[in-house]
C-alpha cells in the first residue's frame, strides 16, 4: 500500500495519501501529507527510496509537510480537509512539493501551481 511505503520511508511519521484533481488530466494525482513540523525528511532520499518500492504511477506527485495535525475521533489524520486544500499553496501555510519529470521533489510555488493548472506542467 502506498501509504505504508510513504510512512516507512518518512521514518514512520504520521502520513496519509489521497487523490487530488488536476486540470487537463484524467483521474486524480497522488498526494501525501506527512506530519513533519521540524522538516526532518530528506526529500532527495525520499524520492530515491520511493522510486525503489513503488512504480511511477503509484508515487505521490505532491507531498505536503504538515506542521499541525487534525485527528479524527479514532486518531487518524483528517483526510477530507486535506483533499479540499488540494495542492494549492494559497490554501495552507504548509510547504508543498511536486515531483518533477526527473523524479525529484521541488517546492511548489504559486507560479508553479499556475503552470500546472494551465497545463504547462503535466504529470
Amino acid at each position: 500500500e502506498v501509504e505504508a511505503q510513504v510512512s516507512n520511508i518518512a521514518s514512520y511519521k504520521d502520513s496519509i495519501v489521497y487523490g487530488v484533481l488536476i486540470p487537463h488530466t484524467e483521474g486524480r494525482a497522488g498526494m501525501a501529507a506527512i506530519y513533519d513540523p521540524q522538516r526532518e525528511v530528506d526529500l532527495e532520499r525520499f524520492a530515491s527510496d520511493i522510486a525503489k518500492v513503488l512504480p511511477a504511477y503509484a508515487r505521490p506527485q505532491f507531498i505536503r509537510f504538515l506542521t499541525e495535525i487534525d485527528l479524527t475521533g479514532t486518531f487518524k489524520l483528517r483526510k477530507v480537509d486535506l483533499q479540499k486544500d488540494g495542492y494549492n499553496p494559497n490554501n495552507t501555510q504548509d510547504e508543498i512539493y511536486y515531483q518533477t519529470a526527473s523524479g525529484r521533489y521541488e517546492l511548489l510555488t504559486v507560479e508553479v501551481y499556475e503552470k500546472i493548472n494551465n497545463g504547462e506542467i503535466r504529470f
